[in-house]
């Protein structure tokens, strides 16, 4: 499971001209589910994220979470993470989870973070999305459940 972290000032998500996610200061996170992943990479991912120490301090520096900013989150689904791009220029996307599984895991994560964030939204699994931010810093951080799976 793959997500791109994006701190952001507020973000939000639009299907079919309507706004149907958005938060303000805290995280968009844009998840891909691949094959093989399970609730675990899922588990590895939220406790990271919400963890995660990326918004300044009274000093400046980067020292606080999410949740020590009783930040938000938008979550979008992204299977396009799973990209795979080594072989001519059109890449393919064999190594996404199915459709069905990939919804599971997006929605057992979205629920996870539910429990560690004050708010949490979502954009709609597999819909033509929309989506605008504003990134604070910038900072952008991409994380991978394998690489957290082999820190143990």
């Amino acid at each position: 499971m793959k997500a791109v972290i994006q701190r952001v000032a507020h973000a939000s998500v639009v299907v079919d001209d309507k706004t149907v996610g958005s938060c303000e200061r805290g995280y968009l996170i844009l998840l891909g589910v691949a094959q093989g992943d399970t609730e675990t990479d899922a588990e590895l991912l939220c406790k990271k994220i919400a963890a995660l120490r990326i918004f300044r301090d009274e000093n400046d520096k980067m020292n606080l979470s999410v949740r020590d900013i009783d930040g938000e989150a938008l979550v979008i689904s992204q299977f396009t993470l799973m990209a795979n791009y080594r072989h001519g220029n059109r890449p393919d996307f064999l190594e996404s989870a199915k459709p069905e599984e990939a919804n599971r895991l997006y929605e057992y994560f979205v629920e996870l973070l539910s429990r560690e964030l004050r708010r949490v939204e979502k954009g709609i699994f597999g819909a033509d999305m929309k989506v605008s931010l504003l990134n604070d810093g910038p900072v952008t951080i991409c994380m991978d459940s394998e690489v957290l799976k082999k820190k143990k």
